[in-house]
């Protein structure tokens, strides 16, 4: 797990904990008493020691490390010795207050549910870390670049089990000099980058602070054009002149030449989460009425089906197949040709639903089945995806993230026809400042300038 996924899964994890305590000290004094939500004042004090007490010790005891979870031996060591603090640390409190009140009854019952009930919480945590690692999540496949003791610690970080790590000077020919390679990066960059792709590799972590900027330039273009993350551990004044994002894994400082923040599981959470949650209210309040109306009105207007399906580029450059609402006659061109001012194969009701954008209404459907995003940069044809490619800089960046249905932008100008290479270069530099900015806010604020500009902007879609 990153640093962001650490914190969030420990965060959970003390708060889950801190709940189930808390009800156990309240079903054991039920158990004992038999009254329940009418507490003793002393009790009451009691069950936030208790509770307290607890987190401490597993703090104490670093129960919250998620590399626990892959060993079982590990998790029981740790569940030990924090039962062992956490009585040491009520015998302590008992002793200090003379807390003869409490029953002896009480306790034993308080410690058994509060037991049975932490085993029960981290056995599922145990069987929902494996089920999601045996689903291939999180395997990783990396190359590290240069040689020293940072790689080494580095290396010794990363769980063997659901990592495979390549050490790139140890995988080149033996005719290279490795003592000049050590200083410029740039005599390797063609092996480096067929052994990338040859291995299908995840991750690039780069150790050489000798190597010239332009050859780090190249790698971090090769990466983007891979969907590849790139990192470098190396001395800081390599990167004097660049704006960039460092976190921790251990105690050794990873360099990312842009911020990302949808790296972070919790932030992909919340935005799954309010993308499911958005489709969901359009598909049920919307959709009954307004799909039969405009069905029917395509229907009336020509012939042909109601949905138009088209293969688009998503996320790391995987195909899906998008669904719009049909606004052309039925052509052969459709997958070819984007739609022009004054298209004659636009039909009536086409240019009425371009125009409003009710033609995207269907994609709901792809954001719910996941392969869309309410925001991201738009997915483009594939024939368009791979003639810009080749021209426009950094172009595959926007394929880091899931595609939109609207985007930064769509709601800046940047909409419709892109005939002009110099418009996708802006397209492509209003995306990657998204990518590199997102934010929950940021959604909600994009999604209300595409309802404002739907009746101000309609002269870039037809």
């Amino acid at each position: 797990m990153n640093s962001s996924t650490t914190y969030f899964f420990r965060f959970f994890a003390l708060a889950t904990e801190f709940i189930l305590i808390n009800l156990a000290c309240k079903l054991a004094y039920f158990l004992k008493y038999g009254e329940y939500g009418s507490y003793e004042d002393y009790y009451v004090s009691f069950f936030l020691i208790f509770t307290l007490a607890w987190a401490g010790a597993s703090l104490l005891a670093n129960s919250y490390d998620p590399a626990r979870l892959g060993s079982l031996k590990a998790f029981l060591r740790s569940l030990i010795l924090t039962v062992f603090l956490h009585l040491f640390i009520i015998a302590l409190y008992i002793v200090s207050v003379k807390a003869a009140y409490l029953s002896r009854l009480y306790l034993i019952y308080t410690y058994s549910a509060a037991f049975f009930s932490i085993i029960g919480f981290r056995s599922l945590l145990i069987l929902a870390y494996r089920y999601y690692t045996s689903m291939n999540y999180h395997v990783r496949k990396i190359v590290m670049i240069g040689e020293g003791r940072m790689l080494d610690d580095l290396e010794g970080l990363f769980n063997p089990a659901y990592t495979t790590v390549y050490r790139f000077l140890d995988q080149i020919p033996p005719d290279y000099d490795r003592n000049l390679l050590a200083q410029d990066l740039s005599g390797m960059l063609e092996d480096i980058k067929s052994f990338c792709l040859r291995e299908q590799v995840n991750e690039i972590y780069l150790a050489l602070p000798a190597a010239s900027e332009e050859a780090i330039d190249e790698l971090f273009g090769f990466a983007d054009d891979h969907f590849i993350y790139f990192r470098i551990v190396t001395d800081f004044n390599v990167l004097r002149r660049r704006q960039v994002n460092v976190s921790f894994y251990g105690h050794i400082p990873v360099i990312s030449l842009r911020r990302e923040p949808l790296k972070s599981a919790l932030n992909r959470v919340v935005k799954r989460g309010f993308d499911v949650a958005f489709s969901l209210g359009v598909i049920v309040l919307i959709f009954p009425w307004l799909y039969p109306l405009i069905a029917l009105c395509i229907r009336l207007d020509s012939p042909g089906p109601v949905l138009f399906t088209q293969l688009r580029s998503g996320r790391n450059n995987r195909l899906f197949k998008v669904y719009k609402f049909r606004t052309m006659h039925v052509n052969a061109d459709a997958d070819q040709l984007q739609a022009t001012r004054g298209d004659r194969r636009v039909t009536r009701v086409g240019r009425f639903l371009r125009r409003s954008s009710l033609d995207e209404f269907p994609q709901f459907i792809n954001v719910l089945l996941g392969d869309m995003s309410v925001v991201g940069p738009r997915p483009h044809m594939v024939k368009h995806t791979s003639e810009y490619a080749s021209v426009i800089d950094k172009y595959l960046l926007r394929h880091f993230i899931t595609p939109g249905i609207t985007g930064h932008a769509q709601v800046n100008g940047y909409r419709g026809e892109t005939r002009d290479p110099l418009l996708m270069q802006k397209r492509v530099e209003y995306d990657t400042w998204y990518i590199e900015n997102w934010s929950l806010l940021l959604d909600l604020k994009i999604i209300l300038q595409t309802t404002l500009l739907l009746w101000k902007d309609r002269n870039r879609a037809y």
